[in-house]
C-alpha cells in the first residue's frame, strides 16, 4: 500500500497548490491512500467545511489537524458529522470530533491517529500513553497504522518515533513547517520524518508574511500575522509504501516542489 502526505497546507496558496500538483503526484507515486494535514488552511488559521470538503473532491481521503483545531469557529457545527477529519486524539475527552478514524481501500483498511505533543504547546493528555490506547484498538482492525504527530520539538517527535517503532507503519511529524531531512525507516519497519514541512508561501516566514514577522522580531511589539495573498509557492509532502502484510513500510521518500525544486511529470 502506498500513502501519501501532505503536511501543513497553508492559505489559499497552500490550497491552490494541492489543486495543481495533487493529480500530478498520484500519477508518479499512485498512492492508495492520500491525506492531507489541514489545520492552517483557513487563512492559516483553522479550516472550514467547503475547505474540507474540497480537499476530498481534489483527490484526498484523509484530513488530519493540529493546535490550530479550534481556530475557526465554523469547525463546531461540521467536525462531528465530518467522517474523515482527525483532531488530536489526546484533547480532553470532552472535545467534539475525533483522535483516529478507519478507511477502507478495497480489502485493506488503514487507521490514521493524529497526536499532538505537549513540549512549548499548550498542556493535553500525554500523547505516548493515547497512542497506546489507540494502536491496541487500531491492531483489533488492521496491522496499517498511520500516525500524524503535531509536536514542536524534535526531540519529543524522535522519542515517539522510537516508542511506536515496530508497532505503527509510519509516524510523521507536522506542526514546525520546514520539511526536514531525517526521513528513514526505523529498525522494527516504521518510517519516521521529524517533519514533512508545509504547503503554501514559499518566501513568507512558516507561512505567513514575512515583512509582519520581522517587524515583531526587530520591535519587540505584537502583530497579527497574516498570510500572503500572492506570490510563489511551495508543496511539501511524503511517499510511504508498505507492506499490506506486517503492516511496517518498505520505503519513504520526501517530495518537495517549489520553483528551486520543479516537478518534472
Amino acid at each position: 500500500m502506498n500513502i501519501l502526505f501532505i503536511g501543513d497546507v497553508v492559505s489559499s496558496m497552500g490550497r491552490d497548490m494541492v489543486k495543481e500538483y495533487l493529480p500530478k503526484m498520484k500519477e508518479r507515486y499512485r498512492p492508495h491512500v492520500t491525506i492531507i494535514n489541514g489545520e492552517n488552511a483557513a487563512g492559516g488559521r483553522g479550516i472550514t467545511e467547503k475547505i474540507y470538503r474540497g480537499f476530498l473532491e481534489a483527490g484526498a481521503q484523509v484530513v488530519t489537524l493540529g493546535n490550530h483545531t479550534w481556530d475557526n469557529r465554523e469547525i463546531f457545527e461540521f467536525i462531528d458529522e465530518a467522517k474523515y477529519l482527525v483532531r488530536p486524539a489526546n484533547f480532553p475527552d470532552n472535545n467534539p470530533g475525533k483522535g483516529i478514524v478507519y478507511l477502507k481501500m478495497n480489502q485493506d483498511e488503514i487507521a490514521v491517529i493524529s497526536l499532538q505533543g505537549r513540549t512549548f504547546l499548550p498542556p493535553n493528555a500525554c500523547p505516548f500513553q493515547k497512542a497506546d490506547e489507540l494502536i491496541s484498538e487500531a491492531r483489533e482492525r488492521t496491522s496499517i497504522i498511520f500516525v500524524d504527530f503535531h509536536a514542536e520539538a524534535t526531540s519529543e517527535k524522535q522519542a515517539m518515533g522510537w516508542y511506536l517503532d515496530g508497532r505503527v507503519s509510519a509516524v510523521i511529524g507536522t506542526h514546525t513547517h520546514v520539511q526536514t531531512g531525517d526521513n528513514r525507516i526505523l529498525p522494527q519497519g516504521t518510517a519516521y520524518m521529524s517533519d514533512v514541512g508545509m504547503t503554501g508561501p514559499y518566501d513568507g516566514i512558516l507561512g505567513m508574511d514575512r515583512e509582519i514577522v520581522l517587524r515583531r522580531f526587530l520591535t519587540g511589539m505584537p502583530a497579527r500575522f497574516e498570510t500572503p495573498k500572492t506570490g510563489r509557492a511551495q508543496l511539501s509532502a511524503v511517499s510511504i509504501e508498505i507492506d499490506k502484510k506486517t503492516g511496517l513500510a518498505k520505503k519513504i521518500e520526501p517530495i518537495l516542489i517549489n520553483e528551486d525544486h520543479p516537478f518534472y511529470s
